[in-house]
């Protein structure tokens, strides 16, 4: 069994990694472990976390939401991504020949995901299908859940809160990417599909 470090940004991410992802993941010979590195994410921040985790891990990657990570700049989440792994390899020095480090950021936040099947949100207390409607007019303005932007009003958990005001990002985040399912999700996130392909991989 494949070993892997996951350093993940918040609960919701913690709680995916550990009731979703892994699950299956034990099923392609890999054992991801979430490690919760909390918010305020930099590259700086992200990088010491990652490097602490390769004297432990032969494999360690993140799964940060690019929606708030600061000095983010003009960066793109690829750039961001580079940044963090070049970093990460000034830090470990020698190390870095005995452990693989690939950082991952999300475009633009893990809620995205779920708008891969709006319908799951019914896992939401609460939740009426004038708010199901609006998800999924949301939806459909965009070719994939990943291109819903960042904004500070408009990033996909805002707006799932201003559809859902009883939306709570760890109780529902995961139960909602478990109904939705990992292959929806990777049917309509391009992004996170080539993620997971490369943990895939590692077996």
């Amino acid at each position: 069994m494949i070993r892997i470090a996951i350093s993940v940004e918040g609960r919701t991410e913690e709680e995916f990694v550990n009731r979703v992802l892994s699950e299956y993941l034990r099923t392609q010979d890999v054992e991801a472990t979430p490690i919760l590195l909390g918010g305020n994410v930099t590259v700086t921040r992200l990088a010491g976390d990652i490097a602490r985790l390769a004297h432990s891990f032969p494999y360690v990657t993140s799964l940060v939401d690019f929606y708030g990570f600061g000095g983010k700049g003009n960066d793109t989440p690829d750039m961001l991504q580079q940044r963090v792994d070049s970093e990460v390899h000034s830090r470990i020095g020698q190390q870095a020949q005995q452990t693989e480090v690939f950082t991952y950021v999300q475009r633009h936040e893990f809620e995205a995901l779920l708008f891969s099947e709006v319908t799951a949100f019914t896992k939401v207390p609460g939740v009426s299908q004038s708010a199901l409607r609006q998800l999924a007019g949301i939806r459909s303005h965009f070719i994939s859940p990943e291109d819903i932007n960042d904004g500070f009003d408009t990033a996909p958990s805002k707006r799932i809160q201003g559809a859902l005001p009883g939306y709570n990002k760890a109780a529902n985040g995961y139960m909602i990417a478990s109904e939705i399912g990992l292959q929806k999700i990777r049917a309509e996130c391009q992004r996170f599909d080539s993620w997971l392909t490369r943990l895939e991989s590692l077996a």
